[in-house]
């Protein structure tokens, strides 16, 4: 049975240490490789990434561009179309997220107007696009903005 010590790598599979520097026999003597004169020639050179040899590098020429508002309110949106698969006749978060239908009921919700309602559904909600709130008032129903009454 073969030992540890008697191990070797399959033959092919390694080549030997490229000696650089090793005198003009070996291929690489003299520059090394380095090829001739420069600052990548020169021991310890190091150049960092984006460095444009001291010209203003591109990533500070190009301006920045748009900014993010502090007060941004990220809804999370319902469809018509999702209302009337349900079968309450008064929805709100607290149903939707119960029912599934958005991820957290202390989010604002917005109700948008993809699909269609044949029936009168009373909807409580952060806000409502145009098409939404004309969709479920031409059914019968009600759209009342939640935190709305708080404001007059």
């Amino acid at each position: 049975m073969a030992e540890l010590h008697d191990l070797s790598p399959s033959k092919g599979s390694t080549r030997p240490r490229k000696r650089v520097g090793r005198g003009p026999g070996s291929g690489t003597g003299k520059t090394a490789g380095r090829g001739q004169k420069g600052q990548k020639a020169r021991s310890g050179a190091s150049i960092p990434a984006g460095f444009e040899g001291g010209q203003m590098p591109l990533h500070r020429r190009i301006p920045k561009g748009g900014f993010t508002p502090l007060n941004r309110v990220e809804y999370q949106v319902v469809n018509v179309r999702v209302l009337a698969e349900l079968s309450d006749e008064a929805l709100d978060p607290t149903i939707l997220a119960e029912r599934g239908v958005i991820g957290s009921a202390r989010k604002p919700v917005k109700i948008l107007g993809d699909g269609e309602l044949d029936r009168a559904v009373k909807v409580e909600a952060h806000a409502f696009s145009g098409s939404a709130r004309s969709k479920i008032e031409a059914a019968g129903g009600i759209a009342s903005v939640i935190g709305a009454d708080d404001q007059a």
